[in-house]
């Protein structure tokens, strides 16, 4: 049974918000399958080659006796489900919140200055930490994302910084539960000489980022979708009075 650890992990995060996608009555999400499914694909894409060369670089590794056996490019299978299954649960609690309480939502001044503290930082930690590659790369990219931010005021930044607060919630036991917090050994290990050594738990601090970084970017690349493909207006619970 250990074996199938991150197997099961990775299907049980994803089973609900996947189940409750075929809602009918209220949000309906599967309706935007295509969209949604061509998003996570395209920014996963990205991410997975990030993945396959930290893995192969040594910079992480996985545990064999956590894992099913399947590799591809040296990265277990689960991994790679990983960046499917989880980012759909992920994204889903963002548009569950902005189906049910729409009215949360920042002002866009106070969403700017929040883009330009997190651009500030996440720079400056990527520039004096050059030498470490997974700091520079979570940081740096994350940062880039608040530069594109500050350019092209993307408004989806509004509620999925609130978003991004619940999300976190599940985000930190799942990979608490592949970086060791849970099992007597980790799924996920790292080379704490290429971060920073600061642990959430039992994860990096890196991986806030990171998962930021691939989650928000899915909502944007989603977002265009929509609209390029004509999709009817999602709805909200106001709709129903």
């Amino acid at each position: 049974m250990q074996t199938y650890y991150y197997l099961l992990l990775d299907i049980l995060s994803f089973s609900v918000p996947f189940l409750f996608s075929f809602e009918r009555k209220r949000m309906h999400f599967i309706q935007y399958w295509k969209a949604f499914f061509s998003a996570i694909l395209l920014v996963g894409l990205f991410f997975i080659a990030w993945d396959i060369y930290f893995t192969y670089e040594k910079v992480w590794g996985f545990n064999d006796e956590y894992l099913i056996g399947f590799r591809i490019f040296n990265m277990p299978l689960e991994e790679y489900l990983f960046f499917l299954l989880i980012p759909y649960a992920s994204v889903f609690i963002h548009y569950s919140l902005e189906y049910f309480i729409p009215k949360v939502i920042l002002n866009e001044g106070i969403t700017k200055w929040i883009t330009y503290i997190l651009f500030v930082v996440s720079f400056s930690v990527a520039v004096l930490n050059y030498d470490k590659i997974y700091t520079v790369c979570s940081f740096g990219l994350f940062a880039l994302l608040m530069l594109l931010q500050i350019i092209y005021k993307w408004k989806d930044a509004r509620r999925f910084y609130l978003s991004f607060i619940i999300i976190y919630i599940p985000f930190y036991f799942v990979n608490n539960a592949l970086t060791g917090n849970y099992s007597e050994n980790p799924v996920v290990f790292y080379d704490d000489t290429e971060n920073l050594g600061i642990r959430v738990g039992t994860m990096p601090l890196e991986d806030s980022f990171y998962c930021f970084t691939l989650l928000y970017s899915i909502v944007l690349v989603f977002e265009y979708f929509k609209r390029k493909w004509n999709y009817p207006p999602a709805p909200s619970r106001t709709d129903e009075n």
